[in-house]
């Protein structure tokens, strides 16, 4: 049922026309400003039905707003038409990102310019400045509470001045179209205000220079490293952590270090935000591996951390968490051969960003057998019209990761991935068993949906595998399941960053707009 909230107070009518099980816009209520602090303002280019820009100026908790379909201009010679409009909420002044298609106002939308404002409006934002004056014409048609607006002749105003001209975000940076093809922030309705303003993904950050690299490659055993503006102390950079390939020298630390500055800028979208479980093999991968969840207390101040504040006595309470491609290198050199991040983001730890399907062979099933499973698979997700990254486990099996809408719980995504994991098995039922314990599935696959819940990981996209040769869990396209020479671990930190140069993100379809989950009967 559509999440409107009833039609009361200041922003009940804002309330009323919006579905914020769907819309990622801010649900709000009215709030009152601290004594003393300036009234803000906020101008949202807005990329609906009609282009047109949005004037919010902050009055007693709301944001009282008008259409201005023109757009606000420094030309004093100008007049242009202002529809007043429902007040929307304080928080509505952050709001960037696109509103779905179908919901009041579907478009996408950025913070043209912000700033603050005084009585008779006279306003100081990045792009306005100067005295700005609404006055009233009385009611157009259809009923609308139409305004002119029109910028004073003093000391800012500027002939000839066009707000089109100035198409960036004062927020991002971004145009709407880039917002429109790469939504970077969503507001999560249902959370504080202080929260709810959520990265989608990090800023795109470069990768280490030549420079850096070779400093890699020319140091001793261990040293100081200069990258990504962080001093890193690296130790036992000779030592052989995976054991070889056939044919091939054993992997050795240096090797993983310089592989997790790499491939950071592309895996950092999927660790972000997101408390890392670190699989540890401090004696390499030919040796016991074990859990590490705890920050040890040593780790650097800069290291970006979460403190769970449900945290159980005698359970973790600071996570590693890799808010910038620094910390990967930093877990790489502790140990960490594979990483694990969870599924929710620390902002919001009860809420999953990914529906997960694990696609897990049993003792019996072979490769073709797993690819047979991936590709029914593939055929479901299509035809009910879901978005899906598709990667290799690095040993044997596959993972499917579903981005899905804010909101859900892991017992939705786990229930919804049960039903289509349960008709793709009913397709191959000689190839799937339903049992919970490994010797009673008789060596068939399991189709193990549930991975979906609180604090339970799958290896996260590109990270390295504790098994010979350093396999990867890369990424791969929906078409290369059907290509012969595919293997499980056909990737590995020696030759996954060729291929991502080569072929970009190949998990990119988990990232972006989550999605509603549609009923599967």
């Amino acid at each position: 049922m559509p999440e409107r909230r009833p039609g009361t107070g200041r922003l009940g009518p804002y309330q009323a026309k919006r579905d914020f099980s769907r819309t990622p816009e801010p649900a709000g209520a009215a709030l009152s400003a601290p004594a003393g602090q300036p009234r803000r303002f906020v101008v949202q280019r807005h990329r609906a039905r009609r282009p047109h820009y949005d004037l919010r100026f902050e009055i007693d908790g709301v944001l009282v707003s008008w259409a201005v379909p023109k757009g606000p201009t420094l030309d004093p010679a100008v007049r242009r038409l202002a529809v007043h409009v429902e007040d929307h909420p304080i928080e509505y002044l952050h709001f960037e990102g696109v509103i779905p298609s179908g919901e009041y106002g579907g478009g996408d939308v950025i913070v043209w310019d912000t700033g603050t404002w005084e009585p008779h409006a006279t306003v100081d934002g990045r792009k306005l400045r100067g005295r700005l004056v609404l006055v009233r014409r009385g009611d157009g048609r259809g009923g609308s509470d139409q305004w002119l607006l029109l910028h004073k002749d003093d000391e800012y105003a500027v002939s000839g001045w066009d707000p089109d001209d100035y198409p960036k975000s004062v927020l991002s940076g971004r145009t709407n179209e880039q917002v429109r093809a790469d939504p970077e922030r969503m507001w999560r309705s249902d959370l504080p205000a202080a929260q709810a303003s959520i990265r989608l993904r990090p800023p795109l950050v470069a990768g280490p220079s030549e420079e850096e690299l070779a400093a890699l490659g020319e140091m001793g055993s261990g040293g100081r490293w200069q990258a990504f503006g962080r001093q890193l102390r690296l130790t036992n950079l000779d030592k052989d952590l995976f054991p070889g390939r056939p044919g091939e020298p054993p992997v050795t630390k240096r090797e993983l270090i310089r592989y997790a500055a790499v491939i950071a800028p592309t895996v950092l979208p999927y660790l972000v935000d997101r408390p890392l479980n670190m699989h540890r093999f401090p004696g390499g991968a030919q040796s016991a591996g074990f859990w590490h969840k705890q920050l040890p207390e040593h780790a650097p101040e800069w290291i970006p951390r979460w403190h769970d504040p449900d945290a159980e006595p005698g359970k973790t309470t600071t996570y590693l968490v890799v808010d910038e491609p620094a910390a990967l290198v930093w877990a790489a050199n502790f140990g960490a051969l594979e990483w694990h991040a969870w599924t929710a983001r620390a902002s919001d730890p009860g809420s999953p960003s990914f529906a997960l399907i694990d696609i897990d062979p049993g003792a019996g099933t072979s490769w073709d057998d797993v690819l047979v499973l991936a590709r029914l698979h593939r055929t479901a997700l299509e035809h009910v019209g879901v978005r899906a990254g598709v990667k290799l486990t690095g040993r044997r099996g596959i993972h499917i990761w579903i981005p899905v809408a804010a909101g859900l719980t892991f017992a939705d995504t786990r229930d919804w991935t049960e039903q289509l994991s349960r008709a793709v098995g009913t397709v191959v039922p000689e190839l799937v068993s339903w049992k919970w314990d490994v010797k009673d599935r008789r060596g068939l696959a399991r189709l193990d949906y549930t991975q979906n819940v609180h604090n339970k990981t799958l290896v996260a996209p590109y990270s390295p595998r504790a098994a010979a040769g350093a396999s990867v869990s890369a990424p791969i396209s929906w078409e290369e399941l059907d290509d012969p020479g595919l293997r499980p671990d056909s990737f590995t930190i020696r030759t996954a960053p060729e291929r991502v140069a080569r072929c970009g993100d190949l998990f990119a379809a988990a990232l972006g707009e989550g999605q509603r989950l549609p009923r599967l009967h």
